[in-house]
């Protein structure tokens, strides 16, 4: 195991962060790059980074690893240190408001201009190729605050992966994950392994989140060269949302870890028989068909359904209960599919979003993501 350092722009005098990342394995094989809590109140993938980290350190003494494994527990030192009267802020930059996942590099702009002339009949060949160009690109941009620095150490660090797994969790949430709609059949072993709720899949939710950057640019490159060249997944890239926000348990730790082993045994990368692929309970869907449910009005926020449930249309999820005039609205379903994320706060104000159900028929455009 190598470790890396990775300095930062000190953002005031007398400061500076970094980041570390942490090397498994030989290279020239496939490259795995797995981080956690980049929104930094995002805790349980902290715990499963750990957690993971000691079964690839004893992996790696046994010889069993076939290629790189690169993790990064800690890739938001900035949000770690976002505190305001005993909470942790750390899903937004508080400097400028900029949320942690958003605004990475788009590598698919980066590469357009300087890739078509180096692409040829050769699958493999042009996978190399846009890498350089990838690479050539993150190497000119010159990074002028802290955040910026972060991002683009992330994204030089990730860049060239086969495989990226990016840690996060909702509020309180069943597990679920979300992926570019042309990786999920290299994704869906994954889903089964972590028995995810609901697998999401979107080409582009709009923002340049962490996930979407990698999988994103390989999906433009086809479409732009595809009837010429041919052009390969270059990054299975997932977003793995590891429940809530309060599931931080050594129980659940070592249980995704142990299924991300699999994983990536099932890929070849660790050596060894992965256990047989379990059933995935309910099928991937659409991003755009997700529903948001939304507060109507103020009040005490009662949930009437747990998450990880499947919901029928006109089936109660919540209520809103206004303790000063009795009234009480009660919001319920108008889709089928998964209750896969609810709010952790129990008072709601006028249209907040509650919860979120995963449907199979997308209805929804432009930003997809919440904020």
């Amino acid at each position: 195991m190598q470790t890396h350092t990775h300095p930062l722009i000190a953002p005031a005098l007398g400061t500076e962060r970094h980041l570390t990342s942490f090397h498994y394995g030989p290279s020239g094989g496939q490259k795995i790059y797995i981080q956690s809590s980049l929104h930094a109140d995002e805790l349980p993938g902290m715990l499963v980074a750990w957690a993971l980290r000691k079964r690839l350190a004893a992996l790696e003494a046994a010889g069993k690893l076939r290629g790189e494994i690169v993790v990064v527990p800690v890739p938001n030192p900035i949000g770690l240190n976002q505190h305001l009267l005993g909470q942790m802020l750390g899903r937004f930059e508080t400097g400028t408001a900029s949320n942690f996942n958003r605004n990475f590099h788009d590598l698919a702009a980066l590469v357009m201009p300087r890739i078509e002339g180096r692409l040829t009949d050769d699958a493999q060949q042009n996978l190399i190729a846009v890498r350089q160009a990838m690479r050539e690109a993150l190497n000119e941009q010159t990074p002028n605050t802290e955040l910026e620095s972060q991002r683009l150490a992330l994204q030089r660090l990730s860049y060239d992966a086969d495989v990226v797994l990016d840690l996060h969790c909702d509020f309180e949430a069943a597990m679920h994950l979300y992926t570019n709609p042309d990786l999920w059949p290299e994704v869906e072993p994954l889903a089964r392994y972590l028995d995810s709720k609901a697998s999401l899949l979107a080409l582009n939710s709009i923002g340049n989140p962490f996930d979407e950057i990698h999988s994103f640019c390989w999906s433009e490159l086809r479409a732009r060269f595809g009837d010429r060249y041919p052009i390969p997944n270059g990054s299975i890239s997932v977003t793995i949302e590891l429940r809530g926000q309060g599931d931080v348990t050594y129980a659940f730790a070592e249980r995704d870890a142990h299924a991300i082993v699999e994983y990536l045994t099932h890929r070849g990368v660790i050596d060894g028989t992965p256990a047989p692929l379990p059933q995935l309970e309910f099928a991937a869907t659409p991003l755009a068909g997700t529903e948001p449910l939304l507060a109507p009005i103020s009040g005490v926020l009662v949930f009437r359904a747990p998450v990880g449930v499947w919901v029928e249309p006109g089936q109660e999820i919540a209520d809103i209960v206004d303790p000063l005039t009795d009234r009480v609205v009660t919001i319920s379903s108008s889709i089928s599919g998964v209750l896969y994320a609810r709010h952790r706060a129990r008072f709601a104000t006028a249209g907040l979003e509650i919860a979120r159900i995963a449907g199979a028929t997308p209805y929804r455009t432009g930003s997809l993501l919440s904020n």
